[in-house]
């Protein structure tokens, strides 16, 4: 007898011996990867898919005369609710008024939270944890709860101009860059701060060539976010602006709930203008990250 024959024998007798388990055949084990991944694309799949549907369901209402019963609308690839948006509204005042909050925001959020992220990132002190949930408050309290007397005082001391909306937007930005920034700082190692320290560097000149180069790619991260966080603020906006302070969303939903009958595809066109806005803006601000 072989030597192979002989393990295989033995090993089917010691299957064989009481108390042992019987044997179980063996699944491929590329079987339940397979079904993982099936599943997981067809998720994601499902998810652009309905995604898909709605954004062109918006953009071609918006470019047809009307759609009731038909597959697509009637009289599509007209250009007339634009032209009907852009005569209603003054679309260049809109859309700088959008940009400079957003950017306003922005800068004054890293500008002013920078620091405080550098603190909470380094520093180690008592009630450290109670000032974190402090700075995250306006994230977790409903921007209503606390919009409408941020907005009783704003108004009263500053009016509804475009400062007065950069300001309250800030309430909630800060925080939320706050919260991104503090991971990135952590992430620089100390020792490299000691080290420029030890080699006679004085603070700013640690900050400027050592500390500010590695924390780049979170300040850019922030940016990003930020600014599309912005854009997408209503409440606080709506509360504060005055007729020549609005932002792309805030006359979206002036057109879509004002009184008035106004057609439904001057509203998809008006929400088409905010939509290609916001992705303009989104993907100049990934190609410079």
């Amino acid at each position: 007898m072989s030597t192979e024959s002989f393990q295989s024998t033995a090993t089917a007798a010691v299957a064989e011996l009481p108390g042992n388990p019987p044997s179980r055949p063996q699944r491929p084990a590329g079987r339940g990867r397979t079904w993982s991944t099936i599943i997981f694309y067809g998720a994601i799949g499902f998810f652009i898919l309905n995604l898909l549907a709605m954004v062109s369901t918006v953009v071609l209402d918006s470019l047809g005369q009307q759609w009731f019963t038909t597959w697509l609308p009637e009289g599509l690839f007209t250009t007339k609710w634009y032209a009907f948006e852009f005569s209603d509204h003054d679309i260049v005042q809109l859309l700088s008024n959008t940009f400079i909050v957003a950017i306003g925001v922005t800068l004054i959020a890293l500008i002013v939270g920078f620091p405080a992220a550098y603190v909470l990132a380094r520093k180690q002190f008592r009630f450290k944890g109670l000032l974190m949930g402090v700075y995250l408050l306006p994230m977790l309290v409903p921007p209503l709860a606390y919009g409408i007397p941020l907005a009783t005082v704003v108004l009263r001391y500053l009016g509804g101009e475009l400062p007065s909306v950069i300001l309250v937007n800030v309430v909630p930005t800060l925080p939320f860059v706050i919260l991104i920034l503090v991971p990135f700082i952590e992430q620089v190692d100390v020792s490299m701060e000691s080290a420029s320290a030890m080699l006679g560097a004085s603070r700013l000149q640690t900050f400027f060539r050592i500390v500010l180069p590695l924390v780049v790619p979170g300040l850019l991260t922030a940016s990003v976010l930020a600014v599309v966080r912005v854009i997408a603020m209503f409440e606080l906006t709506y509360l504060v602006a005055n007729a020549d302070a609005g932002t792309l969303v805030v006359t979206l939903y002036g057109d879509a709930f004002a009184s008035g009958i106004r057609p439904e595809q001057a509203i998809n066109a008006m929400a088409v203008v905010y939509m290609s806005t916001t992705m303009l803006l989104l993907v100049i601000a990934l190609f410079f990250v």
